[in-house]
């Protein structure tokens, strides 16, 4: 698959890689992508970004980012389930960093380096490409670009796509800006 992906797509997947080495996470996941995005100018996903007002904003992603990770990669919806059974998040981190430090509960960190000394991709990350494929595919473009790892981002639930969610970039959004279309979702 990785044939199918132009430059600007391979160095979002090679920044991910730097971003998750740099977080100290064993693998790469959705949020690594997203991050891996963020550092792209010059390609269809950073003026699509920029388009939807979230070039000004890159740095509320990235805290949004850390802040998810802090929770131990939780989402804001599984936060909120696990309040309703009576569990606040917010105060287990609180506690155990209080205990362990800040980032005790990191996503991600726990276990030794792995052997290889690079990072494997996640299941999460992995959907993602699989959904940037069938993305692509479903556009009917030849290539897989940095859009369609956009895209995909904001198909697959998780953190990555509620934290684009929060700052108005959506499955919707996008396709009008890449698309000037408000076709239906892929994948």
């Amino acid at each position: 698959m990785f044939e199918r992906f132009t430059k600007e797509a391979r160095r979002v997947v090679t920044g991910a890689v730097g971003q998750a080495e740099g977080m100290g996470a064993r693998r790469v996941d959705p949020e690594h992508l997203l991050l891996g995005l963020l550092e792209q100018e010059g390609s269809r996903a950073s003026f699509a970004l920029a388009a939807l007002g979230l070039g000004e904003r890159k740095e509320s992603v990235r805290r949004a980012v850390r802040e998810a990770h802090r929770r131990a990669g939780l989402s804001r919806a599984e936060t909120d389930a696990l309040a309703g059974l009576g569990i606040d998040v917010t105060d287990i981190v609180a506690r155990v960093e209080a205990a362990h430090g800040v980032g005790a509960m990191a996503a991600g960190r726990a276990g030794a380096e792995p052997k290889s000394g690079h990072r494997p991709f996640g299941k999460g990350a992995k959907d993602i490409l699989v959904c940037a494929l069938r993305t692509a595919v479903t556009h009917r473009d030849r290539r897989i670009g940095d859009e369609h790892l956009l895209l995909a981002l904001t198909l697959r639930p998780g953190i990555a796509a509620e934290i684009l969610a929060d700052h108005g970039v959506t499955y919707e959004a996008l396709t009008r800006v890449l698309y000037g279309t408000g076709e239906a979702a892929a994948g």
